[in-house]
């Protein structure tokens, strides 16, 4: 790898992303960047106005006004939310003024930072199809699911498999049909099942496969 590198993370819902790309960043020397945050500060901007996150006009509007403070709410990790960017990510207005925001990221990481771990639904395919490693994580439905549930209940949120399931399946369905930029594996991307993986393990088969494109 060579310039600013960049380590694309695709993947479902709670297929362990934001785990393993906050742990390959501190280990690389690498700028993060989740960019579900940037969805779910539109969807929650959209709801605290009292409007539609469906509604093209209202969401472009808070897209186009978010702010590095959005990004640090603590309301963002709630399934509302979650929702909430499922909805705004499948509009393609929106998309083209988040993509410039994340090809930016990646092309200057902040801080100083020698490359960026970049972490979404699309960035192997659509944000940063020329990215030095392509990584896409996926976990069966059943165990991303209790996966939700038992963050939920650590930050003292109650909820019920049932609902947190189909929610689940609501949202893969979302984002594996929408038109534009649907959720899919780049043909260069390395494919890491997470189902019975612990964290130690996604980590260094994720470390083993960035190595191997470095020595390329």
């Amino acid at each position: 790898m060579s310039g600013s590198p960049v380590v694309a993370l695709d993947g479902p819902a709670a297929a362990g992303k934001g785990t393993l790309g906050r742990r390959l960043a501190d280990h690389l020397g690498f700028a993060y960047l989740e960019t579900g945050l940037l969805y779910r500060a539109v969807g929650h901007k959209v709801l605290r106005s009292g409007g539609n996150p469906a509604d093209e006009a209202a969401a472009v509007e808070a897209a186009g006004s978010l702010s590095p403070a959005d990004l640090d709410d603590p309301k963002l990790r709630s399934d509302e939310a979650a929702n909430a960017a499922s909805v705004v990510a499948a509009i393609a207005s929106v998309r083209k003024v988040l993509v410039e925001f994340q090809r930016g990221f990646a092309s200057h990481p902040p801080g100083g930072a020698k490359g960026a771990v970049i972490e979404g639904r699309d960035i192997g395919t659509v944000v940063c199809p020329r990215a030095d490693v392509k990584l896409f994580l996926t976990a069966s439905l059943e165990s991303r699911a209790n996966r939700r549930l038992k963050e939920l209940r650590e930050r003292g949120i109650a909820g019920i498999h049932s609902r947190v399931l189909r929610d689940m399946q609501d949202r893969d369905t979302r984002d594996m049909e929408r038109e534009t930029a649907p959720l899919r594996m780049a043909d260069d991307a390395v494919l890491l099942d997470t189902t019975e993986l612990s964290a130690d393990e996604v980590f260094a088969a994720a470390l083993a496969a960035v190595e191997r494109q470095t020595e390329k």
